[in-house]
């Protein structure tokens, strides 16, 4: 679950940006995942794949479920038939979609393909699924590797609150940079202090905030 301040924040900038602006002016969480990383380096210190697991929120759970007509006795599980139906409602991306998942290497963009191996099931309410990503092109050294899970508009909140490991050698090593929510939320509310009742949302490009909210995962493999 999430944390009680990160929640706390949330409820404070869902009220004010629905209160202060109309509501394309500026994204606000929707739907929000709690988001688990798996990335897989071989034992050439080599990043091959990238397992992501998404845990949907209560609300946009019961909403996908109610839609499919799953779990209609309502004990927030799911039979395998149910899964069965479930797996894969996430997993038709459009074409350019990145997943909601950046990713570089030495600072340079890894291209990833489209979800693979899906799978999906329920627990106490909740969707939770996953799937596979391949580095494509070939693997990529995962001497200095960065990982950041965000939707650029912000509909969707990513928590990075799962786990995150390391498949490969042992002498990887992880780190989180939280973001700084206060921060980033004190300079949204300047922005929007900024804008008046005449703000054309048409010909001003609205920033795109959701990068700041993100977690940054750092992964260092040496080379062997």
């Amino acid at each position: 679950m999430r944390s009680a301040p990160y929640l706390a924040r949330m409820r404070w900038l869902i009220p004010f940006l629905t209160c202060c602006l109309p509501l394309p002016a500026l994204a606000h969480p929707h739907v929000f995942i709690d988001t688990g990383l798996e990335f897989i380096v071989d034992e050439a210190g080599q990043l091959t794949h990238i397992r992501v697991t998404w845990a949907y929120d209560e609300f946009f759970s019961l909403l996908q479920l109610e839609d499919m007509k799953l779990d209609q006795d309502g004990d927030g599980a799911l039979t395998k038939r149910e899964e069965a139906t479930l797996t894969g409602f996430d997993a038709e991306w459009i074409e350019g979609y990145n997943g909601d998942l950046v990713v570089t290497a030495g600072g340079a963009p890894v291209a990833l393909s489209g979800p693979l191996e899906p799978q999906a099931t329920a627990e106490n309410g909740r969707i939770i699924t996953s799937h596979l990503r391949a580095v494509e092109g070939g693997a990529v050294s995962a001497a200095a590797l960065s990982a950041k899970p965000f939707d650029e508009t912000y509909y969707t909140a990513y928590e990075v609150n799962r786990p995150v490991t390391v498949i490969g050698p042992a002498s990887c090593v992880m780190e989180r940079i939280d973001p700084d929510i206060d921060g980033q939320l004190a300079q949204m509310q300047a922005f929007l202090l900024t804008l008046d009742a005449e703000y054309d949302l048409e010909e001003n490009d609205i920033p795109l905030v959701g990068e700041s909210f993100a977690t940054e995962i750092l992964i260092s493999c040496p080379n062997t």
